[in-house]
C-alpha cells in the first residue's frame, strides 16, 4: 500500500485518524524513555554482574523494546480496520506477544552467559515503563468524542 492510499484510507476513516495520532504520541515518548532506561539497566547490571550482567540485560532490553514497538505497530496495522476487529487483533497480538515473550525467555534459561535476573528486571522494567510512557502519552492525545446530552 502506497503512501497515497494510506491517506486516503484515514481521510475516509475518522477513525483510524485517531488511532495514529495516538500511535505517534505513543511511539514518540516511549523512544525517548525506553532506550535510556535500558542503557541504565546495562550499565548497572554490568558494573554489577560482569560479562553475564551485559549480555543478560542487553537482551532483556531488546526483548522489551521489541515488545513495546510490536504493540505500536499493532495499533498502525489496525488503525483503517473497524474497532471490533481492532479489539480482536490487539488482543490476539498481546496472546502472541506474551507467547513469544516466554518461548525466547525459555530458550535462554540455563545459557551460562547470560545472568538471569539481569535479563529479567531489565526486559520488566522496559515493559512496564513503556506502558506507563504510552499510557500518559495517548492521555495527552486529543481524542474527539461525542458526549450525549443528559435529560
Amino acid at each position: 500500500m502506497s503512501e497515497t492510499d494510506k491517506t486516503v484510507e484515514v481521510e475516509e476513516n475518522p477513525h483510524a485518524k485517531v488511532v495514529l495520532q495516538a500511535a505517534n504520541a505513543m511511539t514518540k515518548a516511549s523512544l525517548k524513555v525506553v532506550p535510556a532506561a535500558v542503557v541504565l539497566c546495562v550499565v548497572l547490571f554490568t558494573v554489577l554482574n560482569g560479562m553475564p550482567g551485559l549480555v543478560g540485560s542487553v537482551i532483556g532490553g531488546v526483548l522489551a523494546i521489541v515488545s513495546a514497538l510490536a504493540t505500536l505497530g499493532m495499533m498502525r496495522f489496525c488503525a483503517g480496520l473497524d474497532p471490533m476487529f481492532v479489539l480482536a487483533i490487539t488482543l490476539s497480538g498481546y496472546i502472541a506477544k506474551v507467547l513469544i515473550l516466554f518461548g525466547a525467555l525459555s530458550l535462554l534459561r540455563g545459557v551460562s552467559v547470560v545472568h538471569p535476573m539481569s535479563l529479567g528486571i531489565t526486559m520488566i522494567a522496559g515493559i512496564l515503563l513503556a506502558a506507563g510512557v504510552e499510557f500518559a502519552a495517548f492521555r495527552k492525545v486529543k481524542i474527539p468524542t461525542i458526549i450525549p446530552a443528559s435529560r
